[in-house]
């Protein structure tokens, strides 16, 4: 996995679990439902380079 993309993957998920806390935390649903949707963004990411790494090999 190019560690640029792994980065960013890890810090998409990263902000989505941070943002979906503070969303539970606050009752903002809003708040809630955009980290969710940061952190499956953020596990696209890791899962498209992890299948570019195996076809690598």
């Amino acid at each position: 996995m190019s560690g640029e993309q792994k980065a960013k993957a890890k810090t998409e998920q990263a902000k989505g679990k941070f943002k979906e806390t503070a969303g539970r935390v606050t009752g903002d649903e809003r708040l809630t439902a955009e980290g969710r949707a940061e952190q499956a963004k953020g596990d696209a990411r890791e899962a498209k380079e992890k299948a570019k790494d195996a076809f690598k090999h």
